[in-house]
């Protein structure tokens, strides 16, 4: 089997599953336990997203110039801060922690 044919195939698999969804019945996603579960689930995919992006390297792990940025964008957010200004604040901490010859 080919790539091409892997990818053709893998996309018409996240079509059908994504189709599928509009097969559950209404009076089940009403419910508020399926939703919590929905809002939770996004939060720990996009935890587990950062953490393999800030950490992951290869197969093993790395601390660089990527978690101090991270910290001050959590404490930026934990104060309520523009989102624009925390990527500019990460991202003028990540380059001068590389400038500085750290990360």
């Amino acid at each position: 089997m080919t790539l091409w044919q892997i990818v053709i195939i893998a996309s018409l698999l996240c079509l059908a599953l994504k189709l599928s969804g509009y097969l559950v019945p209404k009076s089940a996603l009403e419910k508020p336990a399926t939703s919590r579960i929905a809002n939770l689930l996004t939060i720990a995919l996009l935890a587990a997203l950062v953490s393999v992006q800030t950490f992951g390297h290869g197969e093993g792990l790395q601390v660089d110039a990527r978690l101090p940025a991270l910290v001050v964008a959590a404490v930026l957010f934990s104060l309520r801060v523009p989102f624009v200004l925390v990527v500019i604040a990460a991202a003028a901490v990540a380059a001068l922690i590389r400038l500085s010859g750290w990360g």
